[in-house]
């Protein structure tokens, strides 16, 4: 098996140069007040109505089998990534079909037929067009961070939708990654490692900030009473401050002698992943200990679009040096870090930016990022302080 090259470098790259209109993503946001909290927002919008963005999703980025595909990319690919995001919406949505369709593709394609509370395989993170024109598995390692939402969507409908058997495959494939995708670095403690192949040589282990949701390990641990997910959430945190020094993420870093370090592989630059933290930052309760710590060390993301009216599409993290143009769902990951700042006019510019006219392709992560933070700022879920999901059907909706 061989480690995954970072999506920064490969997946996304095409993206940047397209144009594309995701005012259909954020309908709400024309109705956003600049100064909404999120309680607010989730008492305003129309929280039980069609959510047009999912259907657009499952219309355009995923097949009738439940598979979740990347059209941008020359192999078509689908990813353990792809995957659980799209099952984290289809709760979102109270869709459970598609949910079910979406978690029996990744078993039967992604896990071999292996993924149930007695025997669960990590999923392998890639799938897609082979170079002798076959499908099917790309590369077998797998995606810690996919796994992750994977064990809460699991965990969440389980207790949602009071289905006991998610709720065991939840917990076993949490349990399995705690075992292959936990390490014990010396000087810090439990983090979580990419895949369980390929990310540590010799006293270099390379780490991925935006693969640490807040939320996902909170829920994770109020779940599963036990478990490495709060001492992982309290080292991300640590994480994100160290490699943050001009309050900018990076998508990758690394740690080495006790310390974390600039990777070697990708050097300082915070982009296509990186543009996750300022979200999870954004989505994480105001009520968490760890929530504001985690958003000052950030600050830098709203300070660069007060300045400049745009987020920039690359950081060189070390310096603060920002360039190029970031693609459309950089706003839509952006919509709950301003609100969660208070950021009137960063939530300004993006109503203004999402209802620019453009191109109507809308590639995959544009869409993701649009149904996160889309989501989000209309009121469709909220996480709360233990990392429990409250979507919006669940209670006035009911």
């Amino acid at each position: 098996m061989t480690p995954r090259i970072p999506r920064s470098s490969k997946r996304f790259g095409e993206r940047a140069r397209l144009s594309v209109r995701l005012s259909a993503l954020f309908p709400a946001l024309a109705l956003f007040g600049a100064a909404l909290t999120p309680a607010v927002a989730h008492a305003s919008a129309a929280r039980c109505g069609d959510w047009s963005a999912w259907r657009a999703f499952v219309a355009h980025a995923m097949q009738a089998d439940g598979r979740v595909f990347d059209a941008s990319t020359p192999v078509q690919q689908s990813t353990s990534e792809g995957q659980s995001y799209g099952m984290f919406f289809a709760l979102v949505a109270n869709d459970r079909a598609n949910f079910d369709r979406m978690l029996g593709w990744t078993r039967t394609n992604l896990a071999g037929g292996n993924f149930d509370d007695k025997s669960v395989r990590l999923p392998a993170w890639q799938w897609g067009r082979r170079p002798d024109g076959s499908w099917g598995v790309l590369d077998a390692n797998a995606a810690s961070d996919a796994d992750l939402w994977m064990a809460y969507d699991l965990l969440q409908a389980g207790r949602l939708w009071r289905a006991p058997e998610y709720t065991a495959l939840g917990a076993a494939l949490a349990d399995e990654i705690a075992r292959r995708e936990v390490a014990d670095l010396a000087g810090l403690g439990p983090m979580l490692v990419p895949g369980p192949q390929g990310f540590a040589t010799g006293d270099v282990t390379r780490l991925n900030p935006s693969y640490l949701p807040l939320p996902v390990l909170r829920g994770l641990a109020h779940e599963l009473r036990g478990g490495p997910w709060n001492a992982l959430a309290r080292n991300a945190q640590t994480m994100i401050a160290a490699t943050s020094p001009h309050g900018f993420a990076p998508d990758w870093a690394a740690w080495r002698a006790g310390q974390f370090v600039v990777d070697r592989n990708s050097g300082d630059t915070g982009s296509y992943d990186a543009i996750r933290v300022y979200l999870w930052a954004g989505l994480a309760n105001a009520a968490d200990p760890l929530a504001r710590p985690w958003l000052d060390s950030v600050r830098g993301m709203a300070a660069r679009v007060a300045q400049t009216g745009a987020p920039p599409e690359r950081v060189a993290v070390t310096s603060g040096v920002g360039t190029g143009e970031a693609p459309p769902g950089y706003w839509g990951a952006l919509a709950p870090y301003f609100a969660a700042l208070g950021d009137q006019t960063g939530l300004a510019l993006a109503r203004a930016r999402l209802a620019a006219p453009g191109d109507d392709t809308l590639v995959y992560y544009d869409r993701v990022l649009g149904l996160f933070g889309g989501g989000a700022v209309e009121g469709r879920y909220r996480f709360e302080a233990n990392g429990q999901l409250t979507p919006s059907w669940r209670g006035a909706c009911e």
